[in-house]
């Protein structure tokens, strides 16, 4: 991967863009009035483009890239502070001054959610395996702008570990978080939001393991959550409690902790 400033760039671009470049290994390339197109045959690599206002991440030989945006988060929060209920925090039991590991974070649209129901008194941290994309995602948390103080509050709350989640749950201490959550089909939902497709291209596939489950449940205090497809036949496999959610295409597992 290489990284390059967008077309209208200037010293300051140049210079964070060379910053991000050393930070992530890649190579920085000038853009030279080049299109990304150029650059990443001319390289027969990815590209990162480092623009005004966010970073976007194109697949080699592809003219979509991938870029942080709080998705879903934005409408969830919105109903939160109208005092409507979200799905995921019903289902979790999820709420103030608890604790949140997010295995599969993403875009981060359920750690933010979280974050906003956990307040400043809570905690989540959300993991990422891919390092191209935990810097990005990361990043979008700490400089995004929604308009809603309360949501921004709750993005800039959330932290993120790169690594593979199973050995990030191996480092932490037993029944030093609250939940543990797993969200295996989050490469589906995100094909349905325009402008972010190209995360697919690049995240990792880890799905759910015997291995993974034993450090969710020994790491956790309260309670271990699935979301996955309503046929999937990991709820029973891993024994589950299924919170059915009429005519939605996913639902809730919940194993809770003695």
């Amino acid at each position: 991967m290489i990284v390059t400033t967008a077309g209208r760039t200037n010293e300051d671009m140049i210079r964070q863009a060379e910053q991000i470049a050393q930070a992530l290994g890649s190579p920085y390339v000038p853009r030279n009035k080049r299109s990304v197109l150029q650059l990443m045959e001319s390289v027969k690599g990815d590209c990162l483009v480092v623009g005004k206002n966010r970073l976007e991440l194109y697949p080699r030989g592809e003219d979509e890239p991938f870029f942080f945006h709080p998705n879903s988060a934005m409408f969830r929060v919105k109903r939160l502070l109208k005092g409507e209920k979200d799905p995921f925090l019903e289902a979790s039991g999820f709420g103030e001054g608890m604790s949140l590991l997010d295995c599969t974070l993403g875009l981060g649209s359920d750690s933010i959610v979280a974050s906003f129901a956990a307040g400043a008194s809570g905690k989540v941290i959300g993991v990422e395996g891919n390092p191209v994309l935990a810097y990005i995602v990361a990043a979008g948390l700490m400089s995004w702008s929604s308009g809603l103080p309360p949501m921004d509050k709750a993005m800039r709350r959330v932290s993120v570990v790169q690594g593979e989640a199973l050995a990030v749950m191996e480092r932490m201490d037993g029944a030093s978080i609250d939940c543990v959550y797993f969200d295996p089909m989050f490469e589906e939902s995100i094909l349905e939001s325009d402008g972010i497709r190209g995360l697919t291209n690049f995240a990792l596939n880890e799905t759910l393991t015997k291995e993974m489950m034993e450090q969710a449940l020994r790491i956790a205090r309260k309670r271990v959550i699935l979301k996955d497809h309503f046929r999937s036949s990991r709820f029973e496999n891993f024994g589950f409690q299924v919170f059915r959610r009429k005519s939605a295409t996913f639902h809730f597992g919940i194993i809770e902790k003695p």
